[in-house]
């Protein structure tokens, strides 16, 4: 099974959001199907098989999420992000100013979804491979 610092020198050789798709392969090969993160504080929930589970602990102080999604603004902010022009904190403040709560990495289906605060998918986007 994986552990937290597995996922921590995968996640540091992330730089920016053009970077993501060496992180997916990274998580394949260690046996992570997906995770999630709140945007709220940084934390992320990484699983695997047969409910093996690990979390790490909050990353930043609490940011506020607006309380309406703002979809198209947040898909301008997520554009500029994949392109290389954010970096990831950066991209969670944007997020929570766009009324994101969290997202989760599926890396069975390679599907990335963002939410909102009332847990309705926002964007729905393939995970480039």
């Amino acid at each position: 099974m994986f552990t937290l610092e597995q996922i921590k020198l995968a996640h540091d050789k992330v730089q920016t959001g053009s970077d993501f798709p060496i992180y997916i392969q990274d998580l394949i090969n260690l046996g992570v199907k997906g995770y999630d993160t709140h945007v709220n504080d940084g934390r992320v929930s990484y699983y695997g098989s047969k409910e093996y589970a690990v979390s790490t602990d909050k990353k930043y102080n609490l940011l506020r999420i607006a309380p309406m999604a703002n979809k198209e603004r947040f898909i301008e902010f997520l554009v500029m992000h994949q392109g290389g022009q954010s970096d990831y904190f950066t991209f969670c403040q944007q997020a929570a100013q766009s009324g994101i709560a969290n997202w989760r990495i599926d890396i069975i289906e390679m599907t990335c979804t963002y939410y909102d605060t009332a847990g309705d998918a926002i964007v729905i986007e393939k995970i480039p491979t």
